[in-house]
């Protein structure tokens, strides 16, 4: 019988600290079969920021030999509402290729895009950046749709443009069907938000959910020491139809290094439970 239920899978952000196959093999051998593969820069390495073919298949054949599946690619092409020129937008280009490319290689069902720069304050204005960030996600899920992959932003996000309901609420507007919303439970109460009303708003759109807690103003604290109440949001989700799979994304900085895997495997209890 698997440890956890197999609709929750662990990202490997969770272990950022370890090099990628030392993660992998951490989180195989706490019994989980699906990750979320991070690669955003700043918070976890596993991918390269600097993606070309080579490194694709480097860090591809590496995780194919963990036997881990892939549930998505966590990933940033860089700050979405701010202008570029065109060689910016050709460099943007290229790597959003290269990350597809990853994607196709891993068998990985979707990326993961940001919902704009690490900064509460608009460039322009704010229906002008949110405007920008919509259309920026709109063309790199046309992009990745013509290579079979799905394109998730993470659309309530604390510490970038969308660091609220409202503000998600005001891209989630503008997003074309074909992009999909991640819910991370740790931004939305962070936020001062109530994930029973992020799942009212946005029920329809929600692809993904990632598990973390939270106190307000914090997201980085280990599932069961913050104030998210897993019990009801799962409940809400469950209740609206939702039938994606759940991550264990534990940026925590609650535990040590050496506490991680005991911890993620005490979450995993917990959440598997819950769903």
């Amino acid at each position: 019988m698997p440890r956890f239920h197999s609709r929750l899978g662990c990202s490997t952000i969770s272990f950022r600290h370890q090099p990628l196959p030392e993660a992998l093999a951490t989180i195989a051998g706490l019994g989980f079969t699906e990750i979320d593969l991070g690669a955003l820069p700043g918070v976890c390495d596993h991918v390269p920021y600097v993606l070309d073919q080579p490194a694709v298949e480097n860090v591809a054949r590496t995780v194919i030999a963990s036997g881990l599946q892939v549930r998505s690619i966590n990933c940033d092409i860089g700050d979405l509402n701010v202008p570029l020129s065109a060689d910016g937008r050709a460099r943007r280009r290229a790597h959003l290729n290269m990350l597809v490319a990853l994607a196709v290689a891993t068998d990985a069902r979707a990326l993961v895009l940001p919902c704009g720069a690490i900064d509460h304050t608009p460039v322009e204005t704010l229906e002008a950046d949110i405007a920008r960030v919509a259309d920026e996600l709109a063309s790199a899920a046309d992009v990745a749709a013509s290579r079979g992959v799905h394109l998730w932003t993470e659309s309530l996000h604390l510490h970038r443009l969308c660091f609220n309901l409202e503000r998600a609420q005001l891209l989630t507007d503008r997003l074309p069907v074909g992009v999909g919303v991640v819910m991370d439970f740790s931004h939305v109460v962070a936020s001062g938000g109530d994930p029973t009303e992020f799942v009212a708003r946005f029920a329809t759109r929600i692809e993904h959910v990632h598990i973390r807690d939270a106190a307000p103003g914090n997201i980085n604290i280990s599932v069961g020491r913050g104030t998210v109440d897993f019990s009801t949001g799962l409940k809400v989700l469950a209740d609206a139809g939702f039938a994606g799979h759940f991550s264990l994304e534990l940026e925590t900085r609650d535990v040590t290094h050496d506490k991680r895997p005991a911890a993620a495997a005490d979450a995993g209890r917990l959440i598997s439970d819950l769903i």
